[in-house]
């Protein structure tokens, strides 16, 4: 089952940080876990649990990558014609102010979500078209001045 679209960039963004994860990082964090074991008892050892806590943050986001790889379809990234997973897409909302996105399904700063509202609404668009964004704090007009 295909759980989301990335294009190349995005699944080798992916893979990036989970080696990164898998390896040097895994590493750190069992090496303050053997540290915070030599403080001595376990129950009222401070940076044990920490450790321990840091190491499950860890674990739980390399099964999220994992199962994001996984479940992931390689898409063509997004073309200049039309909004697709990939494209920087330059919007100008109702009230005449003007942002900057990108579709990635990877997430961070400048990117929406093909899921999300406007993500939803400007996929298979072309310049020029005003997509109406049901967005949960109300509907707004978007309008799409450029696609890179």
């Amino acid at each position: 089952m295909v759980d989301e679209r990335l294009t190349a960039k995005q699944a080798e963004a992916l893979r990036a940080e989970l080696t990164e994860l898998e390896g040097p990082r895994r590493k750190e964090v069992v090496a303050a876990i053997a540290k915070a074991r030599e403080f001595g008892d376990l129950s009222e050892n401070f940076e044990y649990h920490a450790a321990k806590n840091e190491q499950g943050l860890l674990e739980a986001r390399i099964r999220t990558l994992r199962a994001r790889l996984d479940g992931a379809e390689i898409v063509e990234e997004g073309a200049g014609d039309v909004v697709g997973i990939g494209s920087v897409v330059d919007v100008e909302d109702d009230r005449g102010e003007t942002m900057t996105v990108e579709v990635s399904a990877v997430g961070g700063a400048g990117t929406v979500s093909p899921t999300s509202p406007l993500g939803s609404a400007l996929l298979g668009r072309a310049v020029g078209e005003t997509v109406e964004v049901a967005a949960p704090r109300g509907a707004w007009k978007a309008t799409i001045r450029a696609i890179r």
